[in-house]
């Protein structure tokens, strides 16, 4: 009827005495805590708090659930405890990763996660960054690798990882000689990232001059589709560049010569939690996903 994380919501509400303050504690919306205590109180048919004063003062069935519910937390920390392998962390660890990621660092990042915590059970979740960083503020993942211009106020950030994007185009479709500006590339549809997202904000405002022709965009949230359409010609596309760089040397892509009116700039992405959570496993988490992005460089 309700999970530890509830009550533990719950016990911090009654602490802070109010739902803001306990917001602030939790590195959670304000929303999310009033949302969270009103689902438990719907669930076990009660008023746990008394929302008629000022503040949040437990009523006396909501000060029952609490000494309840604190036996309860008391209890898991002791069986954890009991339990701790020696890696020291034996739950979930709930990871929400950008696209870019997952073609980048992730498969080495998630082997280094594995040797820290062998008894770990991972959770990962491929999303937009402003999906990943309203999931983190809502507690529905612990921590996320995502575009450091999205990281939400009073999160922990770190950089990892950046790379640049580029023009690129099939062999087969036949361009203007020289440097392309954006009204050259405007001339052939584009295939880019996914509409809403920063690369795609950036083209969009790289195209708004109302001399240009409109281009046909493209939004695309798989990157290796998008790689497989530009160079099947489907279209001129904005990629990164490490991502192309195998296909190039295929030959199956050409990097175009743009003009500065036609660039965009370079994706930053930062490890980023909440620190009132997990923060010495989320702090090992960062190390394994920072090795990776050295060894992604190393290797690029």
């Amino acid at each position: 009827m309700f999970g530890l994380r509830d009550a533990e919501i719950v016990r911090e509400v009654a602490r802070c005495g109010g739902f803001r303050a306990a917001a602030q504690k939790l590195r959670l919306s304000q929303s999310a805590v009033s949302t969270r205590v009103s689902e438990t109180e719907q669930r076990l048919g009660v008023e746990l708090f008394d929302r008629k004063r000022h503040g949040a003062r437990l009523t006396p069935i909501g000060r029952r659930f609490l000494d309840q519910a604190e036996r309860l937390i008391d209890m898991r920390d002791q069986i954890a405890s009991s339990l701790l392998p020696s890696s020291g962390f034996a739950g979930t660890i709930r990871i929400g990763v950008a696209e870019s990621i997952v073609h980048t660092l992730l498969p080495t990042m998630l082997g280094k996660i594995r040797e820290v915590f062998p008894d770990a059970r991972l959770e990962l979740s491929v999303d937009l960054s402003p999906v990943l960083a309203r999931r983190l503020t809502d507690d529905d993942i612990d921590a996320a690798i995502m575009v450091s211009q999205l990281v939400p106020i009073g999160a922990i950030e770190v950089p990892v990882y950046s790379c640049d994007l580029a023009w690129f185009a099939s062999p087969s479709i036949n361009l203007p000689k020289g440097v392309l500006t954006p009204k050259e590339l405007a001339q052939f549809s584009i295939v880019t990232f996914l509409k809403g997202s920063l690369p795609y904000i950036e083209v969009e405002r790289i195209f708004a001059d109302p001399n240009l022709p409109s281009p046909l965009l493209h939004g695309c949230a798989s990157l290796s589709t998008m790689i497989h359409l530009v160079s099947d010609g489907f279209g001129i596309g904005l990629l990164p560049d490490s991502l192309a760089l195998p296909a190039v040397r295929a030959g199956r892509l050409v990097p175009l010569n743009t003009s500065p009116q036609a660039r965009v700039s370079r994706l930053e992405f930062a490890f980023t939690y909440l620190g009132a959570r997990n923060s010495r496993q989320m702090e090992q988490v960062r190390e394994c996903a920072q090795l990776a992005a050295d060894d992604y460089r190393s290797k690029v």
